[in-house]
């Protein structure tokens, strides 16, 4: 889940050095699940896991936090059997990809050196992008950075930063990122009684859900849960949630979707609907069914979306 006022939303080119540590282990290149391949890109060396599959325009894929390319395989199928490429890193810090153990490492000005060099590596100079929850806030940074490069973009659950600093109540629901930014913290509490804390705060005490349980399984391996929160950590600054005003910010020019699930705890209808005005390009509101992981929950609503949106 990710704050819609991120402090580094925008960006401006700054770089970082860090020791990197790969937590899940090597994935080797080749085939995975049914009809995709997986195949590490080197980002100023940092190793980018990604996913990809079928021929076609161009659709870079991004998750957000706790999750890997995994999240999106539903649509993954749909769009490669529709005529399109479809491109789906794990962000450094997350699934087999890297995990840096410098929290400077997780800056959004590397997160989108990181989109570029994927990008580069496939020889696509223009793509749809698609993002959810931090790949989502990722996305609307870079198509503010990069306009040339997004051609479209359809972002899930998160809305442009300024709607979502604008909103006291998208403040109120991002309570909990105060405490993830205090180290130890969070990595002391959420595996405690078999990952319950986790369990109560993300699903609602759920007591098993396949996408949960594949989130605490990944978050459970050795300095994973520290490496996921370094996206917030390195992004979120304390005052976002007491500023009175807010800042100017970029706007996306080129045709955008957002998307709403009516069941998200974490994100208000009203930061994605307010996203309108920093859109200068044609702009679609979508809602559907169900909880926070949208790519997951309403796999075949959010696909039928996209195939329309870009067509």
């Amino acid at each position: 889940m990710t704050v819609t006022g991120a402090s580094a939303a925008t960006g401006n080119g700054n770089t970082a050095s860090a020791a990197t540590e790969n937590v899940t282990g090597p994935r080797a290149t080749g085939p995975s699940e049914a009809g995709v391949t997986e195949q590490y890109v080197d980002s100023d060396g940092v190793r980018i896991n990604v996913a990809c599959a079928g021929h076609g325009r161009p659709v870079l894929l991004l998750h957000g936090f706790p999750d890997s390319w995994h999240l999106w395989s539903a649509q993954i199928n749909a769009l490669a059997a529709n005529g399109f490429q479809v491109i789906a890193p794990d962000l450094r810090g997350f699934g087999a990809s890297d995990h840096p153990e410098d929290v400077a490492a997780y800056r959004m000005p590397l997160l989108h050196s990181d989109i570029t060099a994927v990008l580069a590596h496939f020889g696509v100079e223009r793509a749809a992008v698609v993002g959810h929850d931090w790949g989502a806030g990722i996305a609307w940074s870079f198509a503010m950075r990069h306009p040339a490069v997004v051609e479209r973009l359809s972002v899930l659950s998160v809305g442009h930063p300024g709607a979502g600093m604008s909103s006291i109540a998208q403040r109120q629901l991002s309570w909990y990122m105060l405490w993830f930014l205090t180290p130890g913290v969070a990595e002391a509490v959420l595996p405690q009684a078999n990952w319950q804390a986790f369990r109560e705060w993300a699903w609602s005490g759920a007591n098993t859900d396949p996408l949960m349980d594949a989130q605490i399984a990944a978050l459970a391996r050795p300095g994973a849960l520290t490496a996921a929160l370094g996206i917030y950590r390195a992004n979120i600054r304390p005052e976002t949630f007491y500023r009175p005003t807010v800042p100017p910010m970029p706007h996306v020019a080129c045709p955008t979707m957002g998307v709403w699930s009516t069941g998200d705890l974490f994100l208000t209808r009203e930061q994605m609907v307010d996203s309108a005005a920093f859109v200068d390009g044609p702009w679609r509101y979508e809602e559907v069914p169900g909880g926070h992981w949208i790519p997951a929950q309403a796999p075949d609503q959010l696909s039928a979306l996209l195939l329309d949106f870009l067509a």
